[in-house]
């Protein structure tokens, strides 16, 4: 008995390529499945969401300036501020004044939360309702790092 593994004449030749019709059937149904569950995903709860509007905004002299330098030290315009109890009764005065002064926060960008956040507790245990938190789009925009 011999074995012979080569085509005979009547023999059909041995395919080496791969079929890729099966594969694009399954591929074409995977994107027909996404396209009709992904718009179902997406949309939730409708919620209008608000958009981001820059308006300059220029100091009045009735606005009142609260700043919190990089140490966590409060100032009210110029004056450093000696605890949070002054803090809150000096706002207290302004909270009388009627219109209500703007109270416009300047925290710096290296300072703690808990030190604007103690600034922003004060104004509202004062009763203070008008209030702003002021930063610089210019200065965030030259501190970005470049991209190499």
């Amino acid at each position: 008995m011999a074995m012979h593994l080569g085509p005979n004449a009547g023999d059909e030749e041995l395919l080496t390529t791969i079929n890729t019709t099966p594969l694009v059937d399954v591929m074409l149904v995977l994107l027909i499945i996404f396209l009709i569950t992904i718009p179902v995903v997406t949309t939730s709860v409708k919620v209008e969401l608000p958009h981001e509007v820059q308006q300059p905004r220029q100091t009045q002299p009735d606005n009142l300036i609260l700043s919190v330098n990089a140490q966590g030290q409060a100032y009210v315009y110029d004056s450093p501020v000696r605890s949070n109890a002054d803090l809150i009764q000096q706002l207290k005065t302004f909270a009388e004044k009627k219109p209500q002064p703007e109270v416009q926060i300047r925290g710096d960008a290296n300072t703690d939360f808990e030190a604007v956040g103690r600034v922003l507790y004060a104004a509202q245990v004062a009763g203070l309702t008008k209030v702003r938190f002021v930063t610089d789009p210019q200065g965030a925009a030259a501190q970005a790092p470049q991209g190499k």
